[in-house]
């Protein structure tokens, strides 16, 4: 399968489920797990979004999902999970668990985030942030039966298929690409490689 060039400009906004605010979604889709059932989940295996978040507050609860969130722009924020405090920085993708009880505060203004979810009983995902220098080509790949995006988190990034063609991604632009291949990125700037694979 080729790759599909997803644009900042085109992802669907969506209420959050708590009401708290609007999400941007990037992309969704069910798994073809080896050994789980054709029977399809009801709604998405997975989803990639970006959430503006304005002011702190409760995150909404997702029983059976995992949940990796990356803040791609602002200076910070603390989510206390299960009463735990756990500091999240710039462009460090931070695991937690969608049943957990969950409250964001913002360490200095509004931030912007995406966020990964996983159904825990058909999939896992794994977010990598990836500097790519203009002095040298970087290489992400992607394995049989995984699904990978590649979001750029900064302007200046082209992604490059085995078709020989480039995409050149504007900011929180992505390239979204399911089945074994390697895509190449040049330029000089940052991705985010958010990468799923079936489990069960």
């Amino acid at each position: 399968m080729g790759e599909d060039a997803l644009r900042w400009s085109e992802y669907r906004r969506v209420p959050w489920k708590n009401g708290g605010g609007i999400t941007r979604e990037v992309a969704s889709g069910n798994v073809k797990a080896p050994t789980a059932s054709a029977e399809i989940t009801d709604g998405f295996d997975w989803r990639v979004s970006v959430a503006d978040v304005d002011a702190g507050g409760p995150f909404s609860a997702f029983p059976g999902i995992d949940r990796v969130i990356t803040l791609v722009e602002g200076e910070g924020m603390v989510l206390t999970v299960d009463g735990t405090a756990h500091p999240v920085g710039p462009l460090s993708p931070f695991a937690f668990s969608g049943d957990a009880a969950t409250d964001c505060r913002l360490e200095a203004g509004a931030v912007r985030n995406v966020n990964v979810m996983t159904r825990r009983s058909r999939a896992t995902a794994t977010v990598r942030i990836v500097s790519v220098a203009a002095s040298r080509e970087a290489e992400m790949a992607c394995a049989a039966g995984e699904t990978l995006l590649v979001m750029a988190v900064t302007e200046g990034i082209a992604v490059g298929g085995r078709d020989g063609r480039e995409t050149r991604l504007g900011h929180l632009d992505c390239v979204h690409h399911e089945g074994p291949t390697a895509l190449t990125l040049r330029g000089d700037g940052m991705v985010a490689g958010i990468r799923i694979t079936a489990t069960g």
